[in-house]
């Protein structure tokens, strides 16, 4: 559902764009409110569903981002639809962050716990696959079903991991929520996205566009020497030491740049 949501909307922009008329500059903020608030808000979801477990902060991630895309569906005007949007990105962020952990804490035994990445390795391809094909589907009936599609499957899914999940303990896992750290990467990560999206309309080379880029760059910085100084922080630095997790992240960035980037297109 998460992954669809990021696919589906892009075939429907024409419809979109005509029935609530929108700008050809506005338009791409439809698809960009979206993963403005997702990028943004990834580590920060991540955390809580460490403080709070993850169980808690998934249902509630799964709710928000129902609810979004009701909002979605229901949306008469541009900024209404923009503002569901980006509750939508937040969801999705605090969902993806945390689903991950939930079958690294379920599956502990290492040939079912491939079996279960290899389930949401499959569901993640089919979600982006299906978006496309489902999207124009939809928009020929209405582009509204785009985002109502997600209500029965939220529901179906809240419903099912409520019952289904186990209630996972939190006690071993640090209290410290880093709040500086947690701001300052989350403010960091929203200044680089909005900076890069909009880019085309700024210009490149703009002293905005620059400036923007320059002023995440700041924020990384700062969030980087508070991590080397507090006691639990956000991202232990030495993680990034592995060199296994440092091409995994360069391959992922190029990958959904080039991709989420054709999409659009």
């Amino acid at each position: 559902m998460i992954v669809l949501d990021s696919t589906i909307v892009n075939v429907a922009l024409p419809s979109i764009k005509t029935d609530l008329n929108f700008s050809a500059t506005n338009l791409a903020w439809i698809v960009n409110a979206y993963m403005l608030t997702f990028g943004g808000f990834l580590l920060l979801g991540g955390r809580f569903g460490d403080l709070f477990g993850p169980r808690k902060i998934f249902l509630m991630g799964i709710a928000l981002f129902t609810l979004a895309s009701l909002g979605c569906g229901l949306a008469t005007g541009q900024g209404y639809l923009l503002a569901a949007r980006a509750v939508q990105g937040l969801g999705g962020a605090v969902v993806s962050a945390v689903a991950l952990s939930l079958i690294m804490n379920l599956f502990q035994e290492p040939g079912e716990r491939a079996k279960a990445m290899g389930f949401y390795g499959f569901v993640a391809a089919g979600g982006g696959s299906l978006g496309v094909l489902l999207g124009g589907l939809l928009t020929t009936l209405n582009w509204h079903l785009i985002f109502l599609v997600n209500i029965p499957i939220g529901i179906a899914v809240f419903i099912c991991s409520y019952f289904v999940l186990p209630h996972s303990r939190t006690e071993n896992a640090p209290k410290h929520l880093d709040a500086a750290g947690a701001i300052l990467v989350t403010l960091a990560l929203i200044t680089a996205v909005y900076a890069v999206v909009n880019g085309n309309d700024a210009g490149w080379f703009s002293t905005r566009t620059i400036g923007t880029l320059g002023f995440a760059v700041l924020l990384f910085a700062i969030f980087v020497y508070v991590e080397s100084k507090v006691r639990a922080p956000l991202i232990p630095l030495g993680f990034f030491r592995l060199r296994n997790i440092r091409t995994a992240n360069i391959m992922g960035v190029l990958w959904s740049a080039s991709m989420f980037a054709w999409f659009f297109l």
